[in-house]
């Protein structure tokens, strides 16, 4: 029931204030002199002003007390005045409120002065401004400016309701300048209310393509990757559906405009029908467009796409350019059947301005339409199961991969191979099939193809689960616990990862960013702890996974810069052991470094950092893969891995102090370039 309510608070008040800006807009722009506020048709239209302004403030009254009742989890608060003001006081969505009533007080006192006044052009423009405030800092309230508040972020939405209020708003006065045609069918009254509505209707489309532009912007922000959700999630369904009303809407003010408008300054008999069918069409696209607010506003207060949780994929396929695009035929396909696309719209374009006959205009691109994507997207289908797109609910983290390293040698080295390159010698992948004769296809190469970034994480999950079917590949579900399943997931990713992290080297690429390193929680021998990403805005850090006793002169160099690199480059340095320390070692290492030395979680961390190993020069693809003696990773203070330092294969590198500082020096003067990492794969 709350929720009810407050989707009709908020649909009130945003459809008041939305007519309210654009008949301001609508009459600002048509103003041709004194005559216009003795218009009937202006008078029956200001007359509505303090009615919507009062729609407004009820509205937002109604969003106050569902707030209420919905961030305490009790209905009963809904009309508790104390628990109101909690939500004025303490809560950001509560001062943005304060400054929305505000602004409706304001629009209010506004409205009742310019009754009194002897309006001119001017007038209704502060009105249009002043009418624009409260959906301005109603965007801050939406899904764009719940995530961050910026120009960037803000903008599209923004823009994107005030181009609505502008096409959505004027509609209530072209109704009322219709009605006024059929009372008064005079030449010259026709004439005037003719020009009003081709002045609208030549405004309509560059509004309607700004506002296109900025719906695709907004809810690109809150679908992200995840295109999938548009037929899975509620937010998609929504989405879907404002669409095609926007459609159909378009169709419709298509037709008001070529055929009905033209027909209104004709001869009275046909000017008199197209007043009937203009009449008739309007408050048709005005009732949509009524329902397009309202499914507007359940989208607005509806979970983003990118955030939603699929647990169950209920197709057998899916669309998926990774996974195929390197495939034979695949681009001829797509590329013929894009082209084929875009040339139904050019005959369906062209069979508009020259007026074709209804089946080369409409039915002949109809037909090519869906040939073309017949050919281009059959090419990109893949199978899919009910995990596909599940997320993973254990954290990208060292504890996780360090885990599923061990499951990794435990149950899949045999087949997969050490290091996951599809080198394993199982017996049964030399068994030939006693029926067709045919050997088992080789394991997938899970290291140096780009398996896990061309398949979701639900994928794997599933394959770990029940098998690959036509393979070798068992199933694990009876196995491997839930959480064990996704650690190998997790595993799996951050070898496809590590083998990326031979593109690094002790050069930083400036702004760049690329590598999302597994993070991690540790304590150290004097007593400090935390997490890798308790760094994240504040400082760069550098990770060292070291050796006793040979990486001691460079622990010492170190030392000696640590108070430099800490204060004139913002750097902090974490030492990881590369194996078990004894009590004397410990204690020799710590009398000569002034930075935590990793004692709890180390090895965990070593694990997982030991796949960042390789390099170009050295790929260390072959049995186990090496342990260098010493090797350091520069992460930058968003949470990316930048640059690594490996001391047996990349020369003096950082030993030279200039080097290593040159390198810090660029991280620190990078502005933020993305988001910090997520803390799951995808």
């Amino acid at each position: 029931m709350i929720e009810f309510f407050s989707a009709l608070a908020r649909w009130l008040q945003l459809t008041a204030n939305l007519v309210l800006f654009g008949s301001c807009v609508f009459l600002t722009l048509i103003w041709f002199g004194k005559k216009l506020p003795q218009l009937g048709w202006v008078r029956k239209l200001e007359q509505s002003f303090p009615w919507l302004v009062g729609i407004v403030l009820l509205g937002l009254i109604g969003i106050l007390a569902s707030t209420a009742g919905q961030a305490t989890g009790d209905a009963i608060n809904t009309w508790d005045l104390n628990a109101w003001w909690e939500i004025l006081l303490r809560t950001r969505v509560g001062h943005l409120w304060v400054a929305r009533f505000g602004l409706a007080l304001l629009l209010l006192f506004i409205v009742l002065h310019l009754k009194r006044m002897h309006r001119v052009r001017w007038h209704y423009g502060v009105l249009a401004v002043t009418a624009a405030l409260p959906l301005t800092v109603g965007s801050l309230v939406s899904h764009a400016g719940a995530e961050e508040i910026s120009f960037a972020s803000v903008t599209p939405y923004t823009l994107h309701i005030l181009l609505a209020g502008v096409w959505f708003g004027a509609l209530p006065a072209i109704i009322y300048i219709i009605r006024d045609a059929l009372n008064n069918s005079q030449a010259g009254t026709l004439l005037l209310h003719a020009d009003f509505l081709k002045q609208f209707s030549a405004l309509a489309l560059p509004v309607m393509i700004l506002l296109f532009l900025t719906g695709w912007m907004a809810a690109d922000r809150m679908i992200g990757d995840y295109y999938h959700t548009l037929v899975s999630s509620r937010y998609g369904w929504l989405l879907n559906l404002k669409l095609l009303i926007l459609g159909i809407i378009l169709w419709i003010a298509y037709r008001i405009r070529s055929v009905w408008l033209p027909l209104f300054i004709q001869e009275n008999v046909r000017a008199g029908v197209a007043i009937g069918q203009l009449r008739k069409w309007v408050g048709i696209e005005f009732l949509l467009a009524l329902i397009l607010v309202l499914v507007a506003t359940l989208l607005a207060n509806t979970l983003p796409g990118k955030h939603a949780i699929i647990d169950h994929w209920p197709y057998p396929f899916r669309l998926s350019i990774d996974a195929t695009w390197d495939e034979s035929g695949v681009q001829n396909f797509f590329w013929a059947g894009t082209l084929l696309f875009i040339l139904a719209i050019g005959i369906a374009a062209m069979g508009t301005l020259n007026r074709w006959n209804q089946s080369k205009r409409v039915i002949l691109p109809v037909i090519m339409g869906l040939v073309s994507l017949g050919i281009a997207l059959p090419p990109l289908i893949i199978e899919a199961y009910p995990e596909t797109y599940q997320k993973t609910p254990i954290p990208f983290d060292a504890i996780s991969i360090s885990k599923g390293a061990t499951l990794f040698a435990e149950h899949c080295v045999s087949c997969h191979g050490p290091q996951g390159k599809g080198t394993g010698t199982a017996p049964e992948l030399f068994v030939a099939d006693p029926e067709t004769g045919e050997f088992p296809p080789d394991p997938t190469d899970l290291l140096t193809k780009t398996h896990t970034a061309r398949h979701t994480v639900g994928n794997f999950y599933h394959w770990l689960s029940y098998g690959v079917e036509g393979t070798s590949m068992p199933g694990f579900s009876a196995v491997l616990t839930d959480e064990n399943r996704w650690d190998v997931v997790n595993y799996l990713h951050a070898l496809s990862r590590g083998y990326m992290g031979r593109l690094l080297g002790s050069l930083v690429t400036p702004n760049q960013p690329f590598l999302a390193p597994p993070v991690f929680s540790y304590f150290a021998h004097d007593g400090s702890g935390g997490s890798l990403k308790d760094f994240r805005e504040k400082s760069n850090v550098l990770l060292v996974l070291f050796s006793w006793p040979q990486s001691q002169q460079r622990l010492f160099q170190l030392s000696d810069i640590y108070e430099m690199l800490k204060n004139d480059f913002h750097t902090e340095i974490l030492l990881i052991p590369n194996r078990a320390l004894t009590e004397e070692e410990m204690a020799a290492v710590t009398r000569i470094v002034p930075f935590p030395v990793i004692t709890e979680g180390w090895s965990e961390i070593r694990d997982s950092y030991l796949l960042f190993r390789r390099t170009m020069a050295v790929p260390d693809l072959l049995r186990k893969g090496m342990t260098p003696e010493h090797i350091e990773y520069m992460i930058d203070r968003f949470g990316y891995l930048r640059a690594r330092w490996v001391s047996q294969f990349d020369g003096f590198g950082w030993l030279i102090t200039g080097v290593l500082t040159k390198q810090l020096t660029i991280l620190n003067q990078e502005e933020k370039i993305k988001p910090p990492p997520d803390d799951h794969v995808h």
